[in-house]
C-alpha cells in the first residue's frame, strides 16, 4: 500500500521491504509430512510395522496369548522377555506366567495394551507376550562329534521339505527320547526352531544339536563318505521296517514331507529306502509320527544287540 499522493514504497503492515520483509513459508508440505493429517497418521503406522518386521527378521520372536506364553515357559522355552499389558484382567494363567518367568530370571515387563498390539503386529494376544531370541543352530559336523562322545553308533534324523513347525518339533522329540544324536535340517524349504516348534519339542530342542545343512543332499552324500548309512522313508521302500538290519550301526535316518515324500535327489543319496507296514486302506503316516516308529524300531534293535 502507499500513500495517498507519494512515490515512497510499501508502509508498515503491508511486510516490510529488504530485511524487514516477511519471509515466505515455501511450497506447502505434502499430506504425508503434515503431522496431524490422516496421510501423515497412517505413513507412521506403516513405519511401524515395517520396524516390527524387520525386528523379526533379525531372530526375535514374539509368542502372543496366555495359553502359548504358558506352554512355553513350561516347556522351558528360553525367552528374554515376559509383556505383561497394563490393566488387564488376571487369571490363573496370568500368575502362572509372572511366576514362571520370575523364577527364571526373565524380565517382566508392564507395556500399554497399544504398545503390546504393536510389538505383537495386532495379534491376539489376551495381555502376555512372550519374546523368544533366536535358536543358535549347530554346524552340521557336530552332530557327529556329539555322537563320538557316547561310544556308539551314531544316530541323525535328517528332514526333506518338513514345513510344519509342529512336525519338526514332534521329530526331535521323538529323536531325544529314542536316542538319537542329533536332527538336520535344509536351509531352504523347512520349518525353522519357530517358539511353536520348540513348544512341541516339549523343551527337548535345548538338550539336542539341531543343524541345518546349505545343501542336505551334499551334506547326506558328506555323511556317506564318513561311514554312515543313509536310509529313507518312503512308502515304496526297498525292504521293510522289519528288515532294517542297518538300524545297529551308524545311520542317518532320512524322513520326508507327508505330501510329496522324499525329493529326487536325496532318494538317490539313500543307501535304502523302507517303509513302514501297515494296515490295509490307511495311505500314510504323519511325517513325525513316521520318523518315531521308526527311531523307536532302531532303538530296540540297538538295545538287543546290547544284550547279547
Amino acid at each position: 500500500m502507499r500513500k495517498p499522493g507519494t512515490k515512497k514504497g510499501a508502509v508498515v503492515g503491508s511486510g516490510g521491504q529488504r530485511r524487514k520483509a516477511l519471509q515466505g513459508k515455501g511450497p506447502t508440505p505434502k499430506a504425508e509430512d503434515r503431522p496431524g493429517h490422516k496421510a501423515h497418521r497412517q505413513a507412521n503406522a506403516i513405519a511401524r510395522r515395517a520396524a516390527a518386521k524387520t525386528s523379526d527378521k533379525a531372530g526375535n520372536e514374539l509368542v502372543a496369548g496366555r495359553n502359548p506364553v504358558v506352554e512355553c515357559l513350561r516347556a522351558g522355552i528360553p525367552a528374554t522377555a515376559l509383556y505383561v499389558a497394563l490393566g488387564i484382567e488376571a487369571d490363573d494363567r496370568v500368575a502362572d506366567a509372572v511366576r514362571m518367568a520370575a523364577d527364571r530370571g526373565i524380565s517382566v515387563l508392564e507395556v500399554s495394551r497399544p504398545e503390546l498390539d504393536r510389538l505383537t503386529a495386532g495379534a491376539m494376544h489376551q495381555g502376555l507376550g512372550l519374546q523368544v531370541p533366536p535358536f543358535e543352530y549347530a554346524h552340521p559336523d557336530e552332530l557327529l562329534e556329539t555322537a563320538a562322545g557316547t561310544g556308539e553308533a551314531p544316530l541323525l534324523v535328517a528332514l526333506d521339505g518338513v514345513t510344519d513347525p509342529r512336525n519338526l518339533g514332534a521329530v526331535i522329540r521323538s529323536a531325544a527320547a529314542f536316542g538319537a544324536n542329533g536332527v538336520l535340517l535344509p536351509q531352504r524349504r523347512s520349518a525353522g526352531m519357530t517358539a511353536v516348534a520348540w513348544r512341541t519339542s516339549a523343551g527337548t530342542a535345548a538338550k539336542l544339536p539341531v543343524a541345518i545343512a546349505t545343501n542336505l543332499t551334499r551334506q547326506l552324500r558328506a555323511y556317506a563318505e564318513q561311514g554312515l548309512m543313509i536310509v529313507g522313508l518312503d512308502a515304496d521302500g526297498t525292504m521293510e521296517l522289519d528288515d532294517l538290519h542297518l538300524a545297529t550301526g551308524p545311520l542317518v535316518v532320512v524322513v520326508g514331507s507327508e505330501g510329496r515324500g522324499l525329493t529326487r535327489l536325496v532318494r538317490e543319496s539313500c543307501d535304502a529306502t523302507v517303509s513302514i507296514p501297515m494296515a490295509a486302506g490307511v495311505e500314510s503316516l504323519n511325517a513325525s509320527v513316521a520318523a518315531g516308529v521308526v527311531l523307536a524300531e532302531v532303538a530296540r534293535r540297538r538295545r538287543l544287540e546290547g544284550r547279547v
